[in-house]
């Protein structure tokens, strides 16, 4: 571990928040500069913090992190376990059928609203863990997905308003089990699989990113492109979902909402291509970071 310099041009000062461990102890928050993090646990409050806690002190707690960051003391990113950022997020809502061309390749009419749908807060794990493929179905399918954190609880929100409540964006990989997804027509038993709600591998705050609207997402199986596709091609932006949900629930700081996939799902592959177990999966977004998961078969399958 070292000082992290402020003049030292290898270590740029984005602003990545992590929630992480150090050999299996408690969870820790910091923030990720270059190949290490500076711990902000007991830095930005007079108490030890997690990162819902975090979110909520606002823009204050951004300012402290800023003058924090020169004096900290830098771990090295591989003598830690990366977390999902927000370990227990108040809710997960995804959104469905939210890219032109996905909706093309499920050959069905684009949707006049977002297509809302819960993924229970069980299903949350790390952006590097192991991805469990069930024992009661082989239809394990990707879905590389830009990622919403609330930063502020509010309703009833205006398109600016939404912009600002959005704390920042991460990686999600809303793994869906095909057949369980057409159970219901809820959709939820399907999405909601212990294991199945990657993201991370941090937060990059909303300030970082120019335009959520303009950034890539690719997908790879065993290092095969399974989808590559820009933000760009959103029916309804980020924006627009946090302002419509905000119509009916209250937004608590931490809700993490997956904003939809690009075309190339594994269902409408002819044949259809689901995950087996020993495939390895990334989602990459550019501007944000990577997930990586093995998948793995559930204990008692074979």
């Amino acid at each position: 571990m070292h000082a992290w310099k402020s003049n030292d041009s290898r270590l740029e000062p984005d602003m990545k928040l992590a929630t992480y461990q150090m050999s299996e102890g408690a969870a820790r928050i910091g923030v990720v500069i270059g190949n290490g993090i500076v711990d902000l646990t007991e830095l930005v409050s007079s108490r030890p913090v997690n990162m819902i806690e975090l979110i909520k002190l606002g823009p204050s707690a951004l300012e402290v992190i800023h003058r924090i960051i020169p004096g900290g003391v830098l771990t090295p990113l591989s003598s830690v376990k990366l977390l999902a950022p927000v370990p227990n997020p108040p809710e997960f809502v995804g959104v469905g059928l939210n890219y032109h061309d996905h909706v093309a390749e499920a050959r069905l009419a684009p949707p006049s609203e977002p297509t809302v749908f819960n993924k229970q807060t069980s299903c949350v794990t790390g952006p590097y863990d192991d991805v469990v493929l069930p024992t009661s179905s082989n239809q394990l399918d990707y879905e590389g997905e830009l990622g919403i954190v609330v930063g502020q609880a509010a309703r009833h929100l205006s398109l600016e308003a939404a912009r600002a409540a959005i704390f920042g964006y991460v990686v999600c990989n809303d793994l869906s089990v095909r057949d369980w997804q057409f159970k219901s027509p809820t959709v939820t038993l399907g999405k909601s699989f212990d294991t199945h709600g990657p993201f991370g591998p941090w937060i990059v705050t909303a300030d970082e990113i120019s335009s959520p609207q303009n950034l890539t997402i690719t997908t790879t199986v065993n290092d095969e492109v399974r989808q590559r596709g820009s933000t760009a091609d959103m029916i309804f932006s980020c924006a627009q979902i946090v302002a419509f949900l905000s119509q009916v629930m209250t937004l608590r700081p931490g809700t993490v909402i997956p904003t939809g996939t690009p075309a190339g799902v594994g269902l409408f592959r002819v044949p259809p291509a689901f995950l087996r177990a020993g495939d390895r999966v990334e989602v990459e977004i550019s501007g944000i970071g990577k997930l990586s998961n093995r998948i793995v078969a559930e204990e008692g399958q074979f």
